[in-house]
């Protein structure tokens, strides 16, 4: 699905990083090592109907 994110990223929390993620051997084969983090945050998106959502 595409979608264009609108505006800023807000209250960003890493809740996993290094060897906690479970998908680090793939990222690591496709973009190269680095200091792996994954993380989430709230931000206003436009999905490709139009509709605009605040989503997290």
């Amino acid at each position: 699905m595409k979608l264009q994110i609108l505006g800023r990223i807000n209250n960003i929390e890493t809740f996993a990083r290094g060897k906690k993620i479970r998908e680090l051997v793939r990222l690591q084969e496709i973009y190269g090592n680095g200091k792996w983090r994954k993380r989430k945050g709230i931000a206003r998106i436009k999905l490709p109907d139009g509709n605009v959502r605040e989503t997290s």
